[in-house]
């Protein structure tokens, strides 16, 4: 364990103070930037920055390696595009719901497990609350949704952690009671409303372990601003602690310079690493932090840091969950519900479809902890 600083806002007063908070491993540094750290709990060592190679930062998007191929698979395939399974890819399927079951189907053995246990809600955000769409600023989630998230944090403390810019996705919920890690758990703040899950000392909790990348994190994003105005369709989007170039509405044919212009400006910056997601590459700081350690801290931040008496449930659709997944495996605590129409290799317990099946299943959460929030029967669909 070791020590972070937090800064904690007294509501009543306005005043800011800074409280010490324990956080697993012993340093929120990376000692490699070449991929993305390695789960809590694993290997670690020595605080502080390395120098990288442009060879190490730049290997994971060889574009000569496959760099084609693993964004397409990086990506949801439309169900309407789905040629006719063959018996084997038929076959691949079952096996994989075999390992991976509905979330739905298996709802009551779910419950059964957390029997006696404090539930906590994790949701990532695009993909998962929300559909995905070609403009990233359009990704709204339904009033349905938003309704069913409200009540869902009146039952069970519950946290948004997403790679986008917490005061964007804040935006996109606009629900005061719950914690918000944006930027990849860069950038984490507690509700801003009174919670009964929430003890005193986490009033206005504000935990940003990347402040200092911040000046050459807005540096970048100006280069690549400008460099991806000669790609029709790309996005750049700023997510404080990180960056996105987004390019769902980019021609294939221009991926590989699209891959080019991103890498000729990281491999400028060191202390950044790159890294890709569903149709988007993505620029974030080489400290040891992601969406397992945001789940770590904010248990923590909770009480639950060595409870045996807590069930955490993460639910996400991106390669950038699979931290989390795997934190809660290596806890043996809860579960990971990965959200996907198609078999991916994943950390997570469960599986589902698409955001409506994920709205259901928070459905039938509340409906099992407080049927009188739902007037009726949730609907599936």
């Amino acid at each position: 364990m070791t020590n972070q600083n937090v800064v904690v806002s007294d509501t009543k007063s306005g005043i800011n103070m800074s409280i010490t908070v324990a956080v697993s491993n012993s340093s929120i540094f990376a000692t490699t930037a070449q991929k993305p750290p390695p789960a809590p709990g694993g290997g670690g060592g020595g605080g502080g920055y390395i120098s990288i190679s442009r060879k190490k930062i730049l290997k994971d998007l060889d574009v000569n390696g496959g760099w084609i191929e693993s964004m397409r698979a990086s990506s949801p395939t439309h169900v309407k595009s789905l040629p006719s399974l063959s018996a084997s890819d038929d076959h691949h399927q079952n096996s994989w719901m075999l390992h991976h079951p509905s979330a739905l189907d298996m709802f009551d053995q779910i419950i059964e497990a957390s029997k006696g246990k404090q539930i906590v809600m994790f949701l990532d955000y695009d993909g998962t609350l929300s559909p995905i769409v070609e403009d990233p600023d359009k990704a709204f989630m339904s009033e349905a949704m938003r309704k069913t998230v409200k009540k869902l944090a009146s039952c069970f403390p519950t946290a948004i952690v997403s790679g986008r810019c917490r005061d964007k996705v804040y935006g996109f919920i606009r629900l005061a009671e719950l914690y918000y890690a944006g930027s990849h758990g860069m950038d984490i703040k507690g509700p801003t409303k009174s919670s009964k899950f929430k003890k005193a000392v986490n009033q206005g909790l504000l935990f940003q372990p990347a402040s200092e990348f911040l000046p050459m994190i807005d540096e970048v994003y100006q280069q690549l601003v400008e460099k991806m105005k000669s790609t029709p369709g790309a996005k750049v989007e700023n997510n404080k602690f990180c960056i996105s170039v987004h390019f769902r509405c980019v021609d294939e044919k221009q991926w590989n310079d699209l891959a080019q212009e991103v890498k000729s400006v990281v491999k400028e910056y060191p202390m950044l690493r790159l890294t890709q997601g569903r149709k988007v590459l993505e620029i974030r700081p080489t400290i040891k932090w992601d969406k397992g350690k945001a789940l770590e801290f904010l248990l923590e931040s909770l009480g639950y840091a060595n409870c045996s008496d807590v069930f955490p449930i993460y639910i996400g659709d991106d390669r950038t969950d699979e931290d989390a997944f795997k934190v809660l495996r290596e806890r043996n605590q809860g579960f990971g519900i990965l959200v996907s129409k198609i078999p991916k290799d994943t950390h997570a317990s469960y599986s589902l479809r698409e955001p409506s099946e994920v709205m259901y299943f928070l459905q039938r959460l509340v409906q099992w902890k407080r049927p009188s929030l739902l007037r009726r029967r949730p609907c599936r669909v």
